[in-house]
């Protein structure tokens, strides 16, 4: 006999975002920094992406009282030259460090016109999606690259090296809003497992292999085993592509020497990324290329199908975004005893929290 889904607590974004934020500035982490990663999380949840949200949090706290990740970073650039940065994140939470590259990026564009950014000392940043976004509403186009542990094998390869290195890109659309394409490597990203375990529930197949390299539905058995590339070797390409310049170029740690977010909590993880921002302006006036847009995006939308729609990337977010902002977002009740677990204050929620 099936078992019936836990019913999910509804939640108010507000509200989530502020009880997150205490719990991290209650772990030493500063206000403003916890505001930032509360905030970063809580809006992959309205997005609809829950493996990159407020499940974070155990872990990241846990992490922060083992000592292993500094939640008062000094970031800095230890090279530049012209519009090149090296970033040096001093172990610090993924989100701080890489807020800062982007705001340091910014500073250095109205006369470098394009920047680039290696990070390294990093640690998990969530989703690429939330600092991509923000860059483009500020009129810019943005590459984010990120590597992660291994868990996942290289085409023809016997034993994981690569992560599932997260893709993204931002641009502003004109009236519309901004063009994101946030991407694992893998077929799906490992976080969206890591949930699927925690809720006890299975995953589709082509997802993943088991520890003996079986197709598995298992979502614990593919933790011990290997997710796999999306499209073969043309993601597994994708994937050494990123360890490259997020690792390789910046100095981070690369392959199986990043350390596993959950399952690794003797050490830094040592994170690389690299970000690449480039002034819209430099090329045309943001009205026009606003324009532009809207007429390549209508384009698209009139080659859908009769009885379907062409959307674009990041669109499918933006609806769901602004139907949680309304409703509420769905936490289930394993996340919410997670955070009732990690804080030091009382859960704000019930089974009846609504909108107000």
């Amino acid at each position: 006999m099936p078992v019936s889904a836990p019913t999910p607590l509804t939640v108010p974004a507000s509200g989530l975002r502020d009880y997150c934020a205490a719990i991290f500035a209650d772990a030493g982490v500063p206000s403003a920094d916890a505001a930032l990663v509360a905030d970063s999380l809580v809006e992959a949840n309205l997005r609809g992406v829950d493996s990159h949200g407020v499940s974070r949090v155990p872990i990241y706290i846990e992490r922060i009282q083992r000592g292993i990740t500094n939640p008062v970073p000094d970031v800095k650039v230890v090279a530049e030259d012209g519009g090149a940065l090296l970033i040096d994140g001093d172990n610090g939470m993924g989100q701080v460090v890489t807020q800062r590259a982007v705001d340091l990026a910014f500073d250095r564009l109205p006369t470098q016109r394009v920047v680039s950014a290696g990070i390294r000392n990093s640690n998990h940043y969530g989703s690429g999606a939330y600092f991509a976004r923000r860059a483009a509403e500020r009129g810019a186009a943005v590459f984010l690259y990120g590597n992660a542990p291994s868990t996942m094998v290289a085409w023809g390869g016997r034993e994981r090296f690569l992560g599932t290195n997260p893709y993204t890109f931002a641009v502003p659309a004109g009236n519309r809003a901004p063009i994101v394409l946030d991407m694992a490597t893998s077929v799906v990203a490992r976080g969206k497992i890591i949930l699927a375990s925690q809720l006890g529930q299975d995953i589709p197949e082509g997802w993943a292999v088991d520890a003996t390299g079986r197709p598995t539905t298992d979502a614990a058995a593919a933790l011990e085993g290997s997710v796999l590339p999306f499209g073969g070797p043309k993601g597994y390409g994708i994937a050494l592509m990123i360890e490259i310049m997020a690792a390789v170029l910046s100095g981070a740690s690369v392959g199986p020497e990043v350390g596993d977010l959950y399952d690794e909590l003797e050490r830094p993880q040592g994170v690389g990324a690299f970000l690449s921002i480039t002034d819209i302006t430099a090329f045309q006036p943001t009205s026009s290329f606003g324009e532009r847009m809207s007429d390549m995006i209508d384009a698209i939308k009139l080659t859908a199908a009769e009885s379907g729609e062409v959307l674009v990337p990041g669109e499918l977010e933006e609806r769901i975004s602004e139907i949680r902002s309304r409703e509420g977002i769905p936490l289930q009740p394993a996340v919410a005893a997670a955070l009732k677990q990690v804080a030091e204050r009382p859960f704000p929620f019930d089974a009846q929290s609504k909108i107000a």
